[in-house]
């Protein structure tokens, strides 16, 4: 792991947690819950991705279901804030966008970009990902017990700008939760609260989500 930068004085230590979030689940909360208590962080933006472009294979639920969701897991968290750029944003949602957004409005703002290990694998698919990595600080959680190892292109490239790259582990081994599970049991009829927790759980209930019925 590379050392995070030196804060300057008076700047504030914001983490970004993007994602599509359908639904959102416990494993989410446990990474947002670490990043903000890790590494000292005076807020996490929860930022639902819109249409996201690397998942046009397949429906994505309405951005209002999943907003909703993403409000419920939150509570209880003050420092936790839903960014809903990516939802109004015509287009396809990209990271890159959305920092240079936030970047012009919180210019005195260092930016935690909070993954876990297989997103940070595969970072380097990602559209402008170098531009990414120059403007935050990679936040990473290690999965099912292996080493944070970044994907070939990113690690060829960090070491070649080793300045340019600041990268952070968190000390937690992410759960064993994902959003394709919870609609596979879902759509099995099973009980999916202790993946969502009780509220995303009722709210998945009232609507219908996941269940091929209207």
């Amino acid at each position: 792991m590379t050392q995070g930068p030196i804060d300057q004085p008076g700047w504030q230590r914001v983490g970004l947690l993007g994602g599509t979030f359908d639904p959102p689940h416990l494993a989410h909360r446990a990474l947002a819950d670490c990043a903000l208590l890790h590494l000292q962080l005076d807020r996490v933006l929860w930022v639902p991705a819109g249409q996201p472009w690397q998942k046009a294979h397949r429906p994505i639920t309405a951005a209002q279901h999943r907003c909703a969701m993403v409000r419920l897991l939150m509570q209880g968290e003050v420092r936790f804030e839903l960014d809903e750029r990516e939802i109004h944003r015509p287009g396809p949602s990209t990271t890159i966008q959305t920092l240079q957004e936030l970047s012009l409005e919180h210019p005195r703002t260092r930016w935690y970009l909070i993954l876990g290990q297989d997103q940070y694998a595969r970072l380097d698919t990602w559209r402008q990902w170098e531009d990414v990595v120059r403007r935050v600080v990679l936040a990473v959680a290690p999965r099912d017990g292996e080493p944070v190892r970044p994907a070939p292109a990113l690690r060829e490239w960090m070491q070649r700008h080793p300045q340019a790259c600041s990268t952070v582990e968190l000390p937690m081994t992410l759960q064993p939760i994902s959003s394709t599970a919870v609609r596979a049991q879902r759509q099995a009829g099973a009980d999916v609260t202790a993946l969502v927790g009780a509220a995303v759980a009722r709210y998945i209930d009232e609507h219908r989500l996941y269940t091929g019925t209207p």
